[in-house]
């Protein structure tokens, strides 16, 4: 094993060790406080978070072994097993992050009503439907024999090796993101572009007020009138930057993990790869082996930390 090869066995092993971590934490977090248990956010955070530890525990240590054997790091069997959850549980996690986002849109546009129209049990629905969602594509894909070790991946993942399957894997594979990744960073647009309109809706209002104020008191102090306008123009730039945050840290998560499952639809019709073959040490698989860390470490480490601050009395 090279230093390039020993660089990212480092990688994998520290991005376990924060993604246990961090996700931990937000478990924690959960149990320590009955208030965020009952509410509807409490689900989807608990199943962003339980699917990115199975994704620690279970896909990673995988995925290490194959980098540090340079080999595939199990039998066929347990690699499909491992090519199955992965595909799971990426499609969970995006489809956990529309229905925050969801949530998010019901409690600021319906404040009075918000408890009534987001009860524990609509979540635990909306959860469930993303579970069926999620299990749909990764099924065909075991019904299909399309699961397996990827060589150019060092990783078990969805993959093809007949080229006479090119067109029907590259067609599964589009529908898969779009049914994904695209739906989900879709919701994520349209949900949170009205929590932004209405989040300046109010800004304007209380804009209107507080000159208002600053108006009558006339003898109020300069540097009171100052901290005012300041915290009103921080005011307004801090939903934008909460929005724009949340849909950025979905892109740099998953953007990687579909820009190189999509690339696998163009690298078919290899030869079949067998268990005791060895894994190139080209400069190609190393970069894409670091395409597939990278994927990981964002899918890991980013998600359930990032959208646990977001759920109510958690701030």
């Amino acid at each position: 094993m090279n230093s390039w090869d020993a660089g990212l066995a480092g990688l994998l092993v520290g991005t376990m060790g924060v993604s246990l971590l961090s996700n931990a934490l937000v478990l924690l977090c959960l149990l320590h406080s009955a208030d965020i248990r009952r509410q509807a956010p409490a689900l989807f955070t608990l199943n962003l978070t339980c699917g990115n530890l199975l994704c620690t525990v279970l896909n990673m240590p995988l995925t290490l072994a194959g980098v540090v054997a340079q080999r595939q790091p199990a039998g066929d069997r347990l690699c499909r097993l491992a090519a199955f959850l992965d595909t799971f549980l990426a499609t969970n996690s995006m489809l956990s992050m529309a229905a925050l986002s969801i949530d998010r849109w019901v409690a600021v546009v319906f404040p009075l009503s918000y408890r009534a129209k987001m009860r524990l049990r609509d979540a635990a629905l909306m959860v469930a439907y993303t579970w069926l969602h999620a299990l749909a594509f990764p099924a065909a894909a075991l019904a299909l024999s399309w699961l397996g070790f990827h060589q150019l991946y060092a990783s078990c993942t969805l993959c093809s090796r007949r080229p006479d399957e090119r067109l029907r894997f590259a067609v599964f594979t589009g529908a898969f993101h779009a049914l994904s990744f695209l739906l989900s960073f879709v919701v994520l647009c349209c949900t949170y572009l009205k929590v932004l309109k209405v989040a300046r809706f109010h800004c304007k209002r209380i804009d209107v007020i507080t000159m208002q104020t600053l108006v009558l008191l006339v003898d109020i102090h300069p540097s009171v009138r100052e901290r005012c306008l300041e915290e009103q123009r921080r005011r307004r730039q801090r939903a934008t930057r909460k929005i724009s945050t949340f849909i950025g840290t979905f892109l740099i998560c998953f953007a990687p993990y579909v820009i190189t499952r999509w690339g696998k639809a163009s690298c078919l019709g290899q030869e079949p790869f067998r268990s005791s073959d060895r894994v190139s040490s080209s400069p190609s698989w190393r970069t894409r082996s670091l395409d597939n860390c990278t994927c990981h470490l964002s899918l890991d480490t980013c998600n359930a930390p990032r959208d646990y601050q977001y759920t109510p009395d958690c701030t």
